[in-house]
Formats: C-alpha cells, structure tokens, sequence
C-alpha cells in the first residue's frame, strides 16, 4: 500500500511532462530488469554478479518492449502524452519482465534437468548454441503460454485493466474494446521478442546461474 501510495505521488507529477514521463519508463525498465535478473539468475543487486546479470537483462526486456512503445507513439495511436506514454509503458515493460523471468527460469531448469542431452548434442558435432537450443526451445515456447490464454479468455474470463480504465473514464465500450486489443497484440508482440532475446542469451552462454 504505502509503495502504490508513493509512486501515485510521483506520477502525478510525472504524466504533465513527457520528458519525465519518458526518465520514468527507463526507471520502470531497470527496474523490471533487476527484478528479473533475480527471479532468473538468483543474483541480488549487490550480490556479486548481481549488477552484470542486471545489464544482461535490460536487452530482452527493452528490445520487447520500447521498440513497441515507440511505435504506439509515433503512429499516433495514443496520444502522445505523459497520460498515454507512462500506462502504456507499464503494460508492456511489464509484459516483458514477465516473459522474461518466465522463460529464463524455465530454461535454466530444463538445461539442468537435460545436461546429458546437450552434452551428447556436442559429442554428435553440434555447436554449443545449437545444442542448447536443442534442448530448450519447447521450454521457451511453454513461456508464452500465459500470453496466449489471456489473450484468448480475454472479456469471457477476465475484463482486463486496460478495458475497464476506458470505461470508467467515460468512455464507450467500442472504444474500450480497441483499446484493450491494441495491449493485447502489443503484449503478444514484446513477450515473443522478449522470449526469443533471453533464449539466446542463454544459448549462448551470456546469461549463467550460479
């Protein structure tokens, strides 16, 4: 409750200005990115390698999400406002960070579980990434299953925030209804890149637990 109340006195100030509105997304990212990087790696901030596996994390996390973000704002399908820029930066981070811790913990068990299964993938000539891949990539596609079910019980199950903000806000439910499908593929879209970027982070030896 008293973190809720502090950041609803932040962001008061923040959405009236789109620059600050803009440093604020970046909190959120290294944030989401620290978040992350303890939920896959079990490395803490101070811990050491903590701040290493934090950086590492950034890269899914921003190339899922900002480049999506740009582009909402760009287009012109929301306003470009602090109002706009900061919710909608929060989904889809979030969606990111999500994704993202997801299928790096399931990644690092499924190596775990199945190291003899990549270490004969290198004995029959594999490369180490394509060993890896080997292994993992019915793991990674488990990641984004939480995405797809939303997706698809989506108004039947759940009315998702995004919805039900538009109606509150005296909006009408058309309205509301483009509104939440524009998060919906926007999040599809991030937790895809941001599944696909950790996979070859792992694969690639750039991420390790210890």
């Amino acid at each position: 409750m008293l973190q809720l109340a502090a950041v609803s006195a932040v962001l008061v100030a923040v959405v009236r200005s789109l620059w600050l509105s803009t440093v604020f997304i970046f909190v959120m990212l290294t944030v989401a990115a620290v978040t992350s990087a303890r939920r896959v790696t079990g490395t803490r901030l101070r811990s050491s390698g903590g701040a290493s596996s934090a950086a590492r994390m950034v890269l899914p996390i921003g190339v899922g999400a900002l480049p999506v973000v740009g582009l909402v704002m760009v287009t012109g399908t929301v306003p470009l406002s602090g109002e706009a820029v900061v919710p909608i930066g929060g989904i889809l981070i979030g969606g990111a960070m999500t994704a993202t811790s997801l299928a790096g913990r399931r990644l690092f068990d499924e190596l775990q579980q199945r190291r003899g299964e990549v270490e004969a993938a290198l004995a029959l000539g594999l490369l180490p990434r394509d060993a890896v891949l080997e292994v993992v990539r019915p793991a990674a596609a488990t990641a984004l299953v939480p995405a797809l079910d939303q997706t698809r019980t989506v108004g039947l199950v759940t009315l998702p925030g995004a919805y039900v903000g538009v109606l509150l806000g005296g909006g009408s439910a058309m309205q509301a209804g483009a509104a939440q499908l524009l998060v919906l593929v926007g999040l599809l879209l991030v937790e895809i890149v941001a599944i696909w970027v950790v996979t070859e982070q792992v694969a690639r030896g750039h991420l390790h637990r210890p």
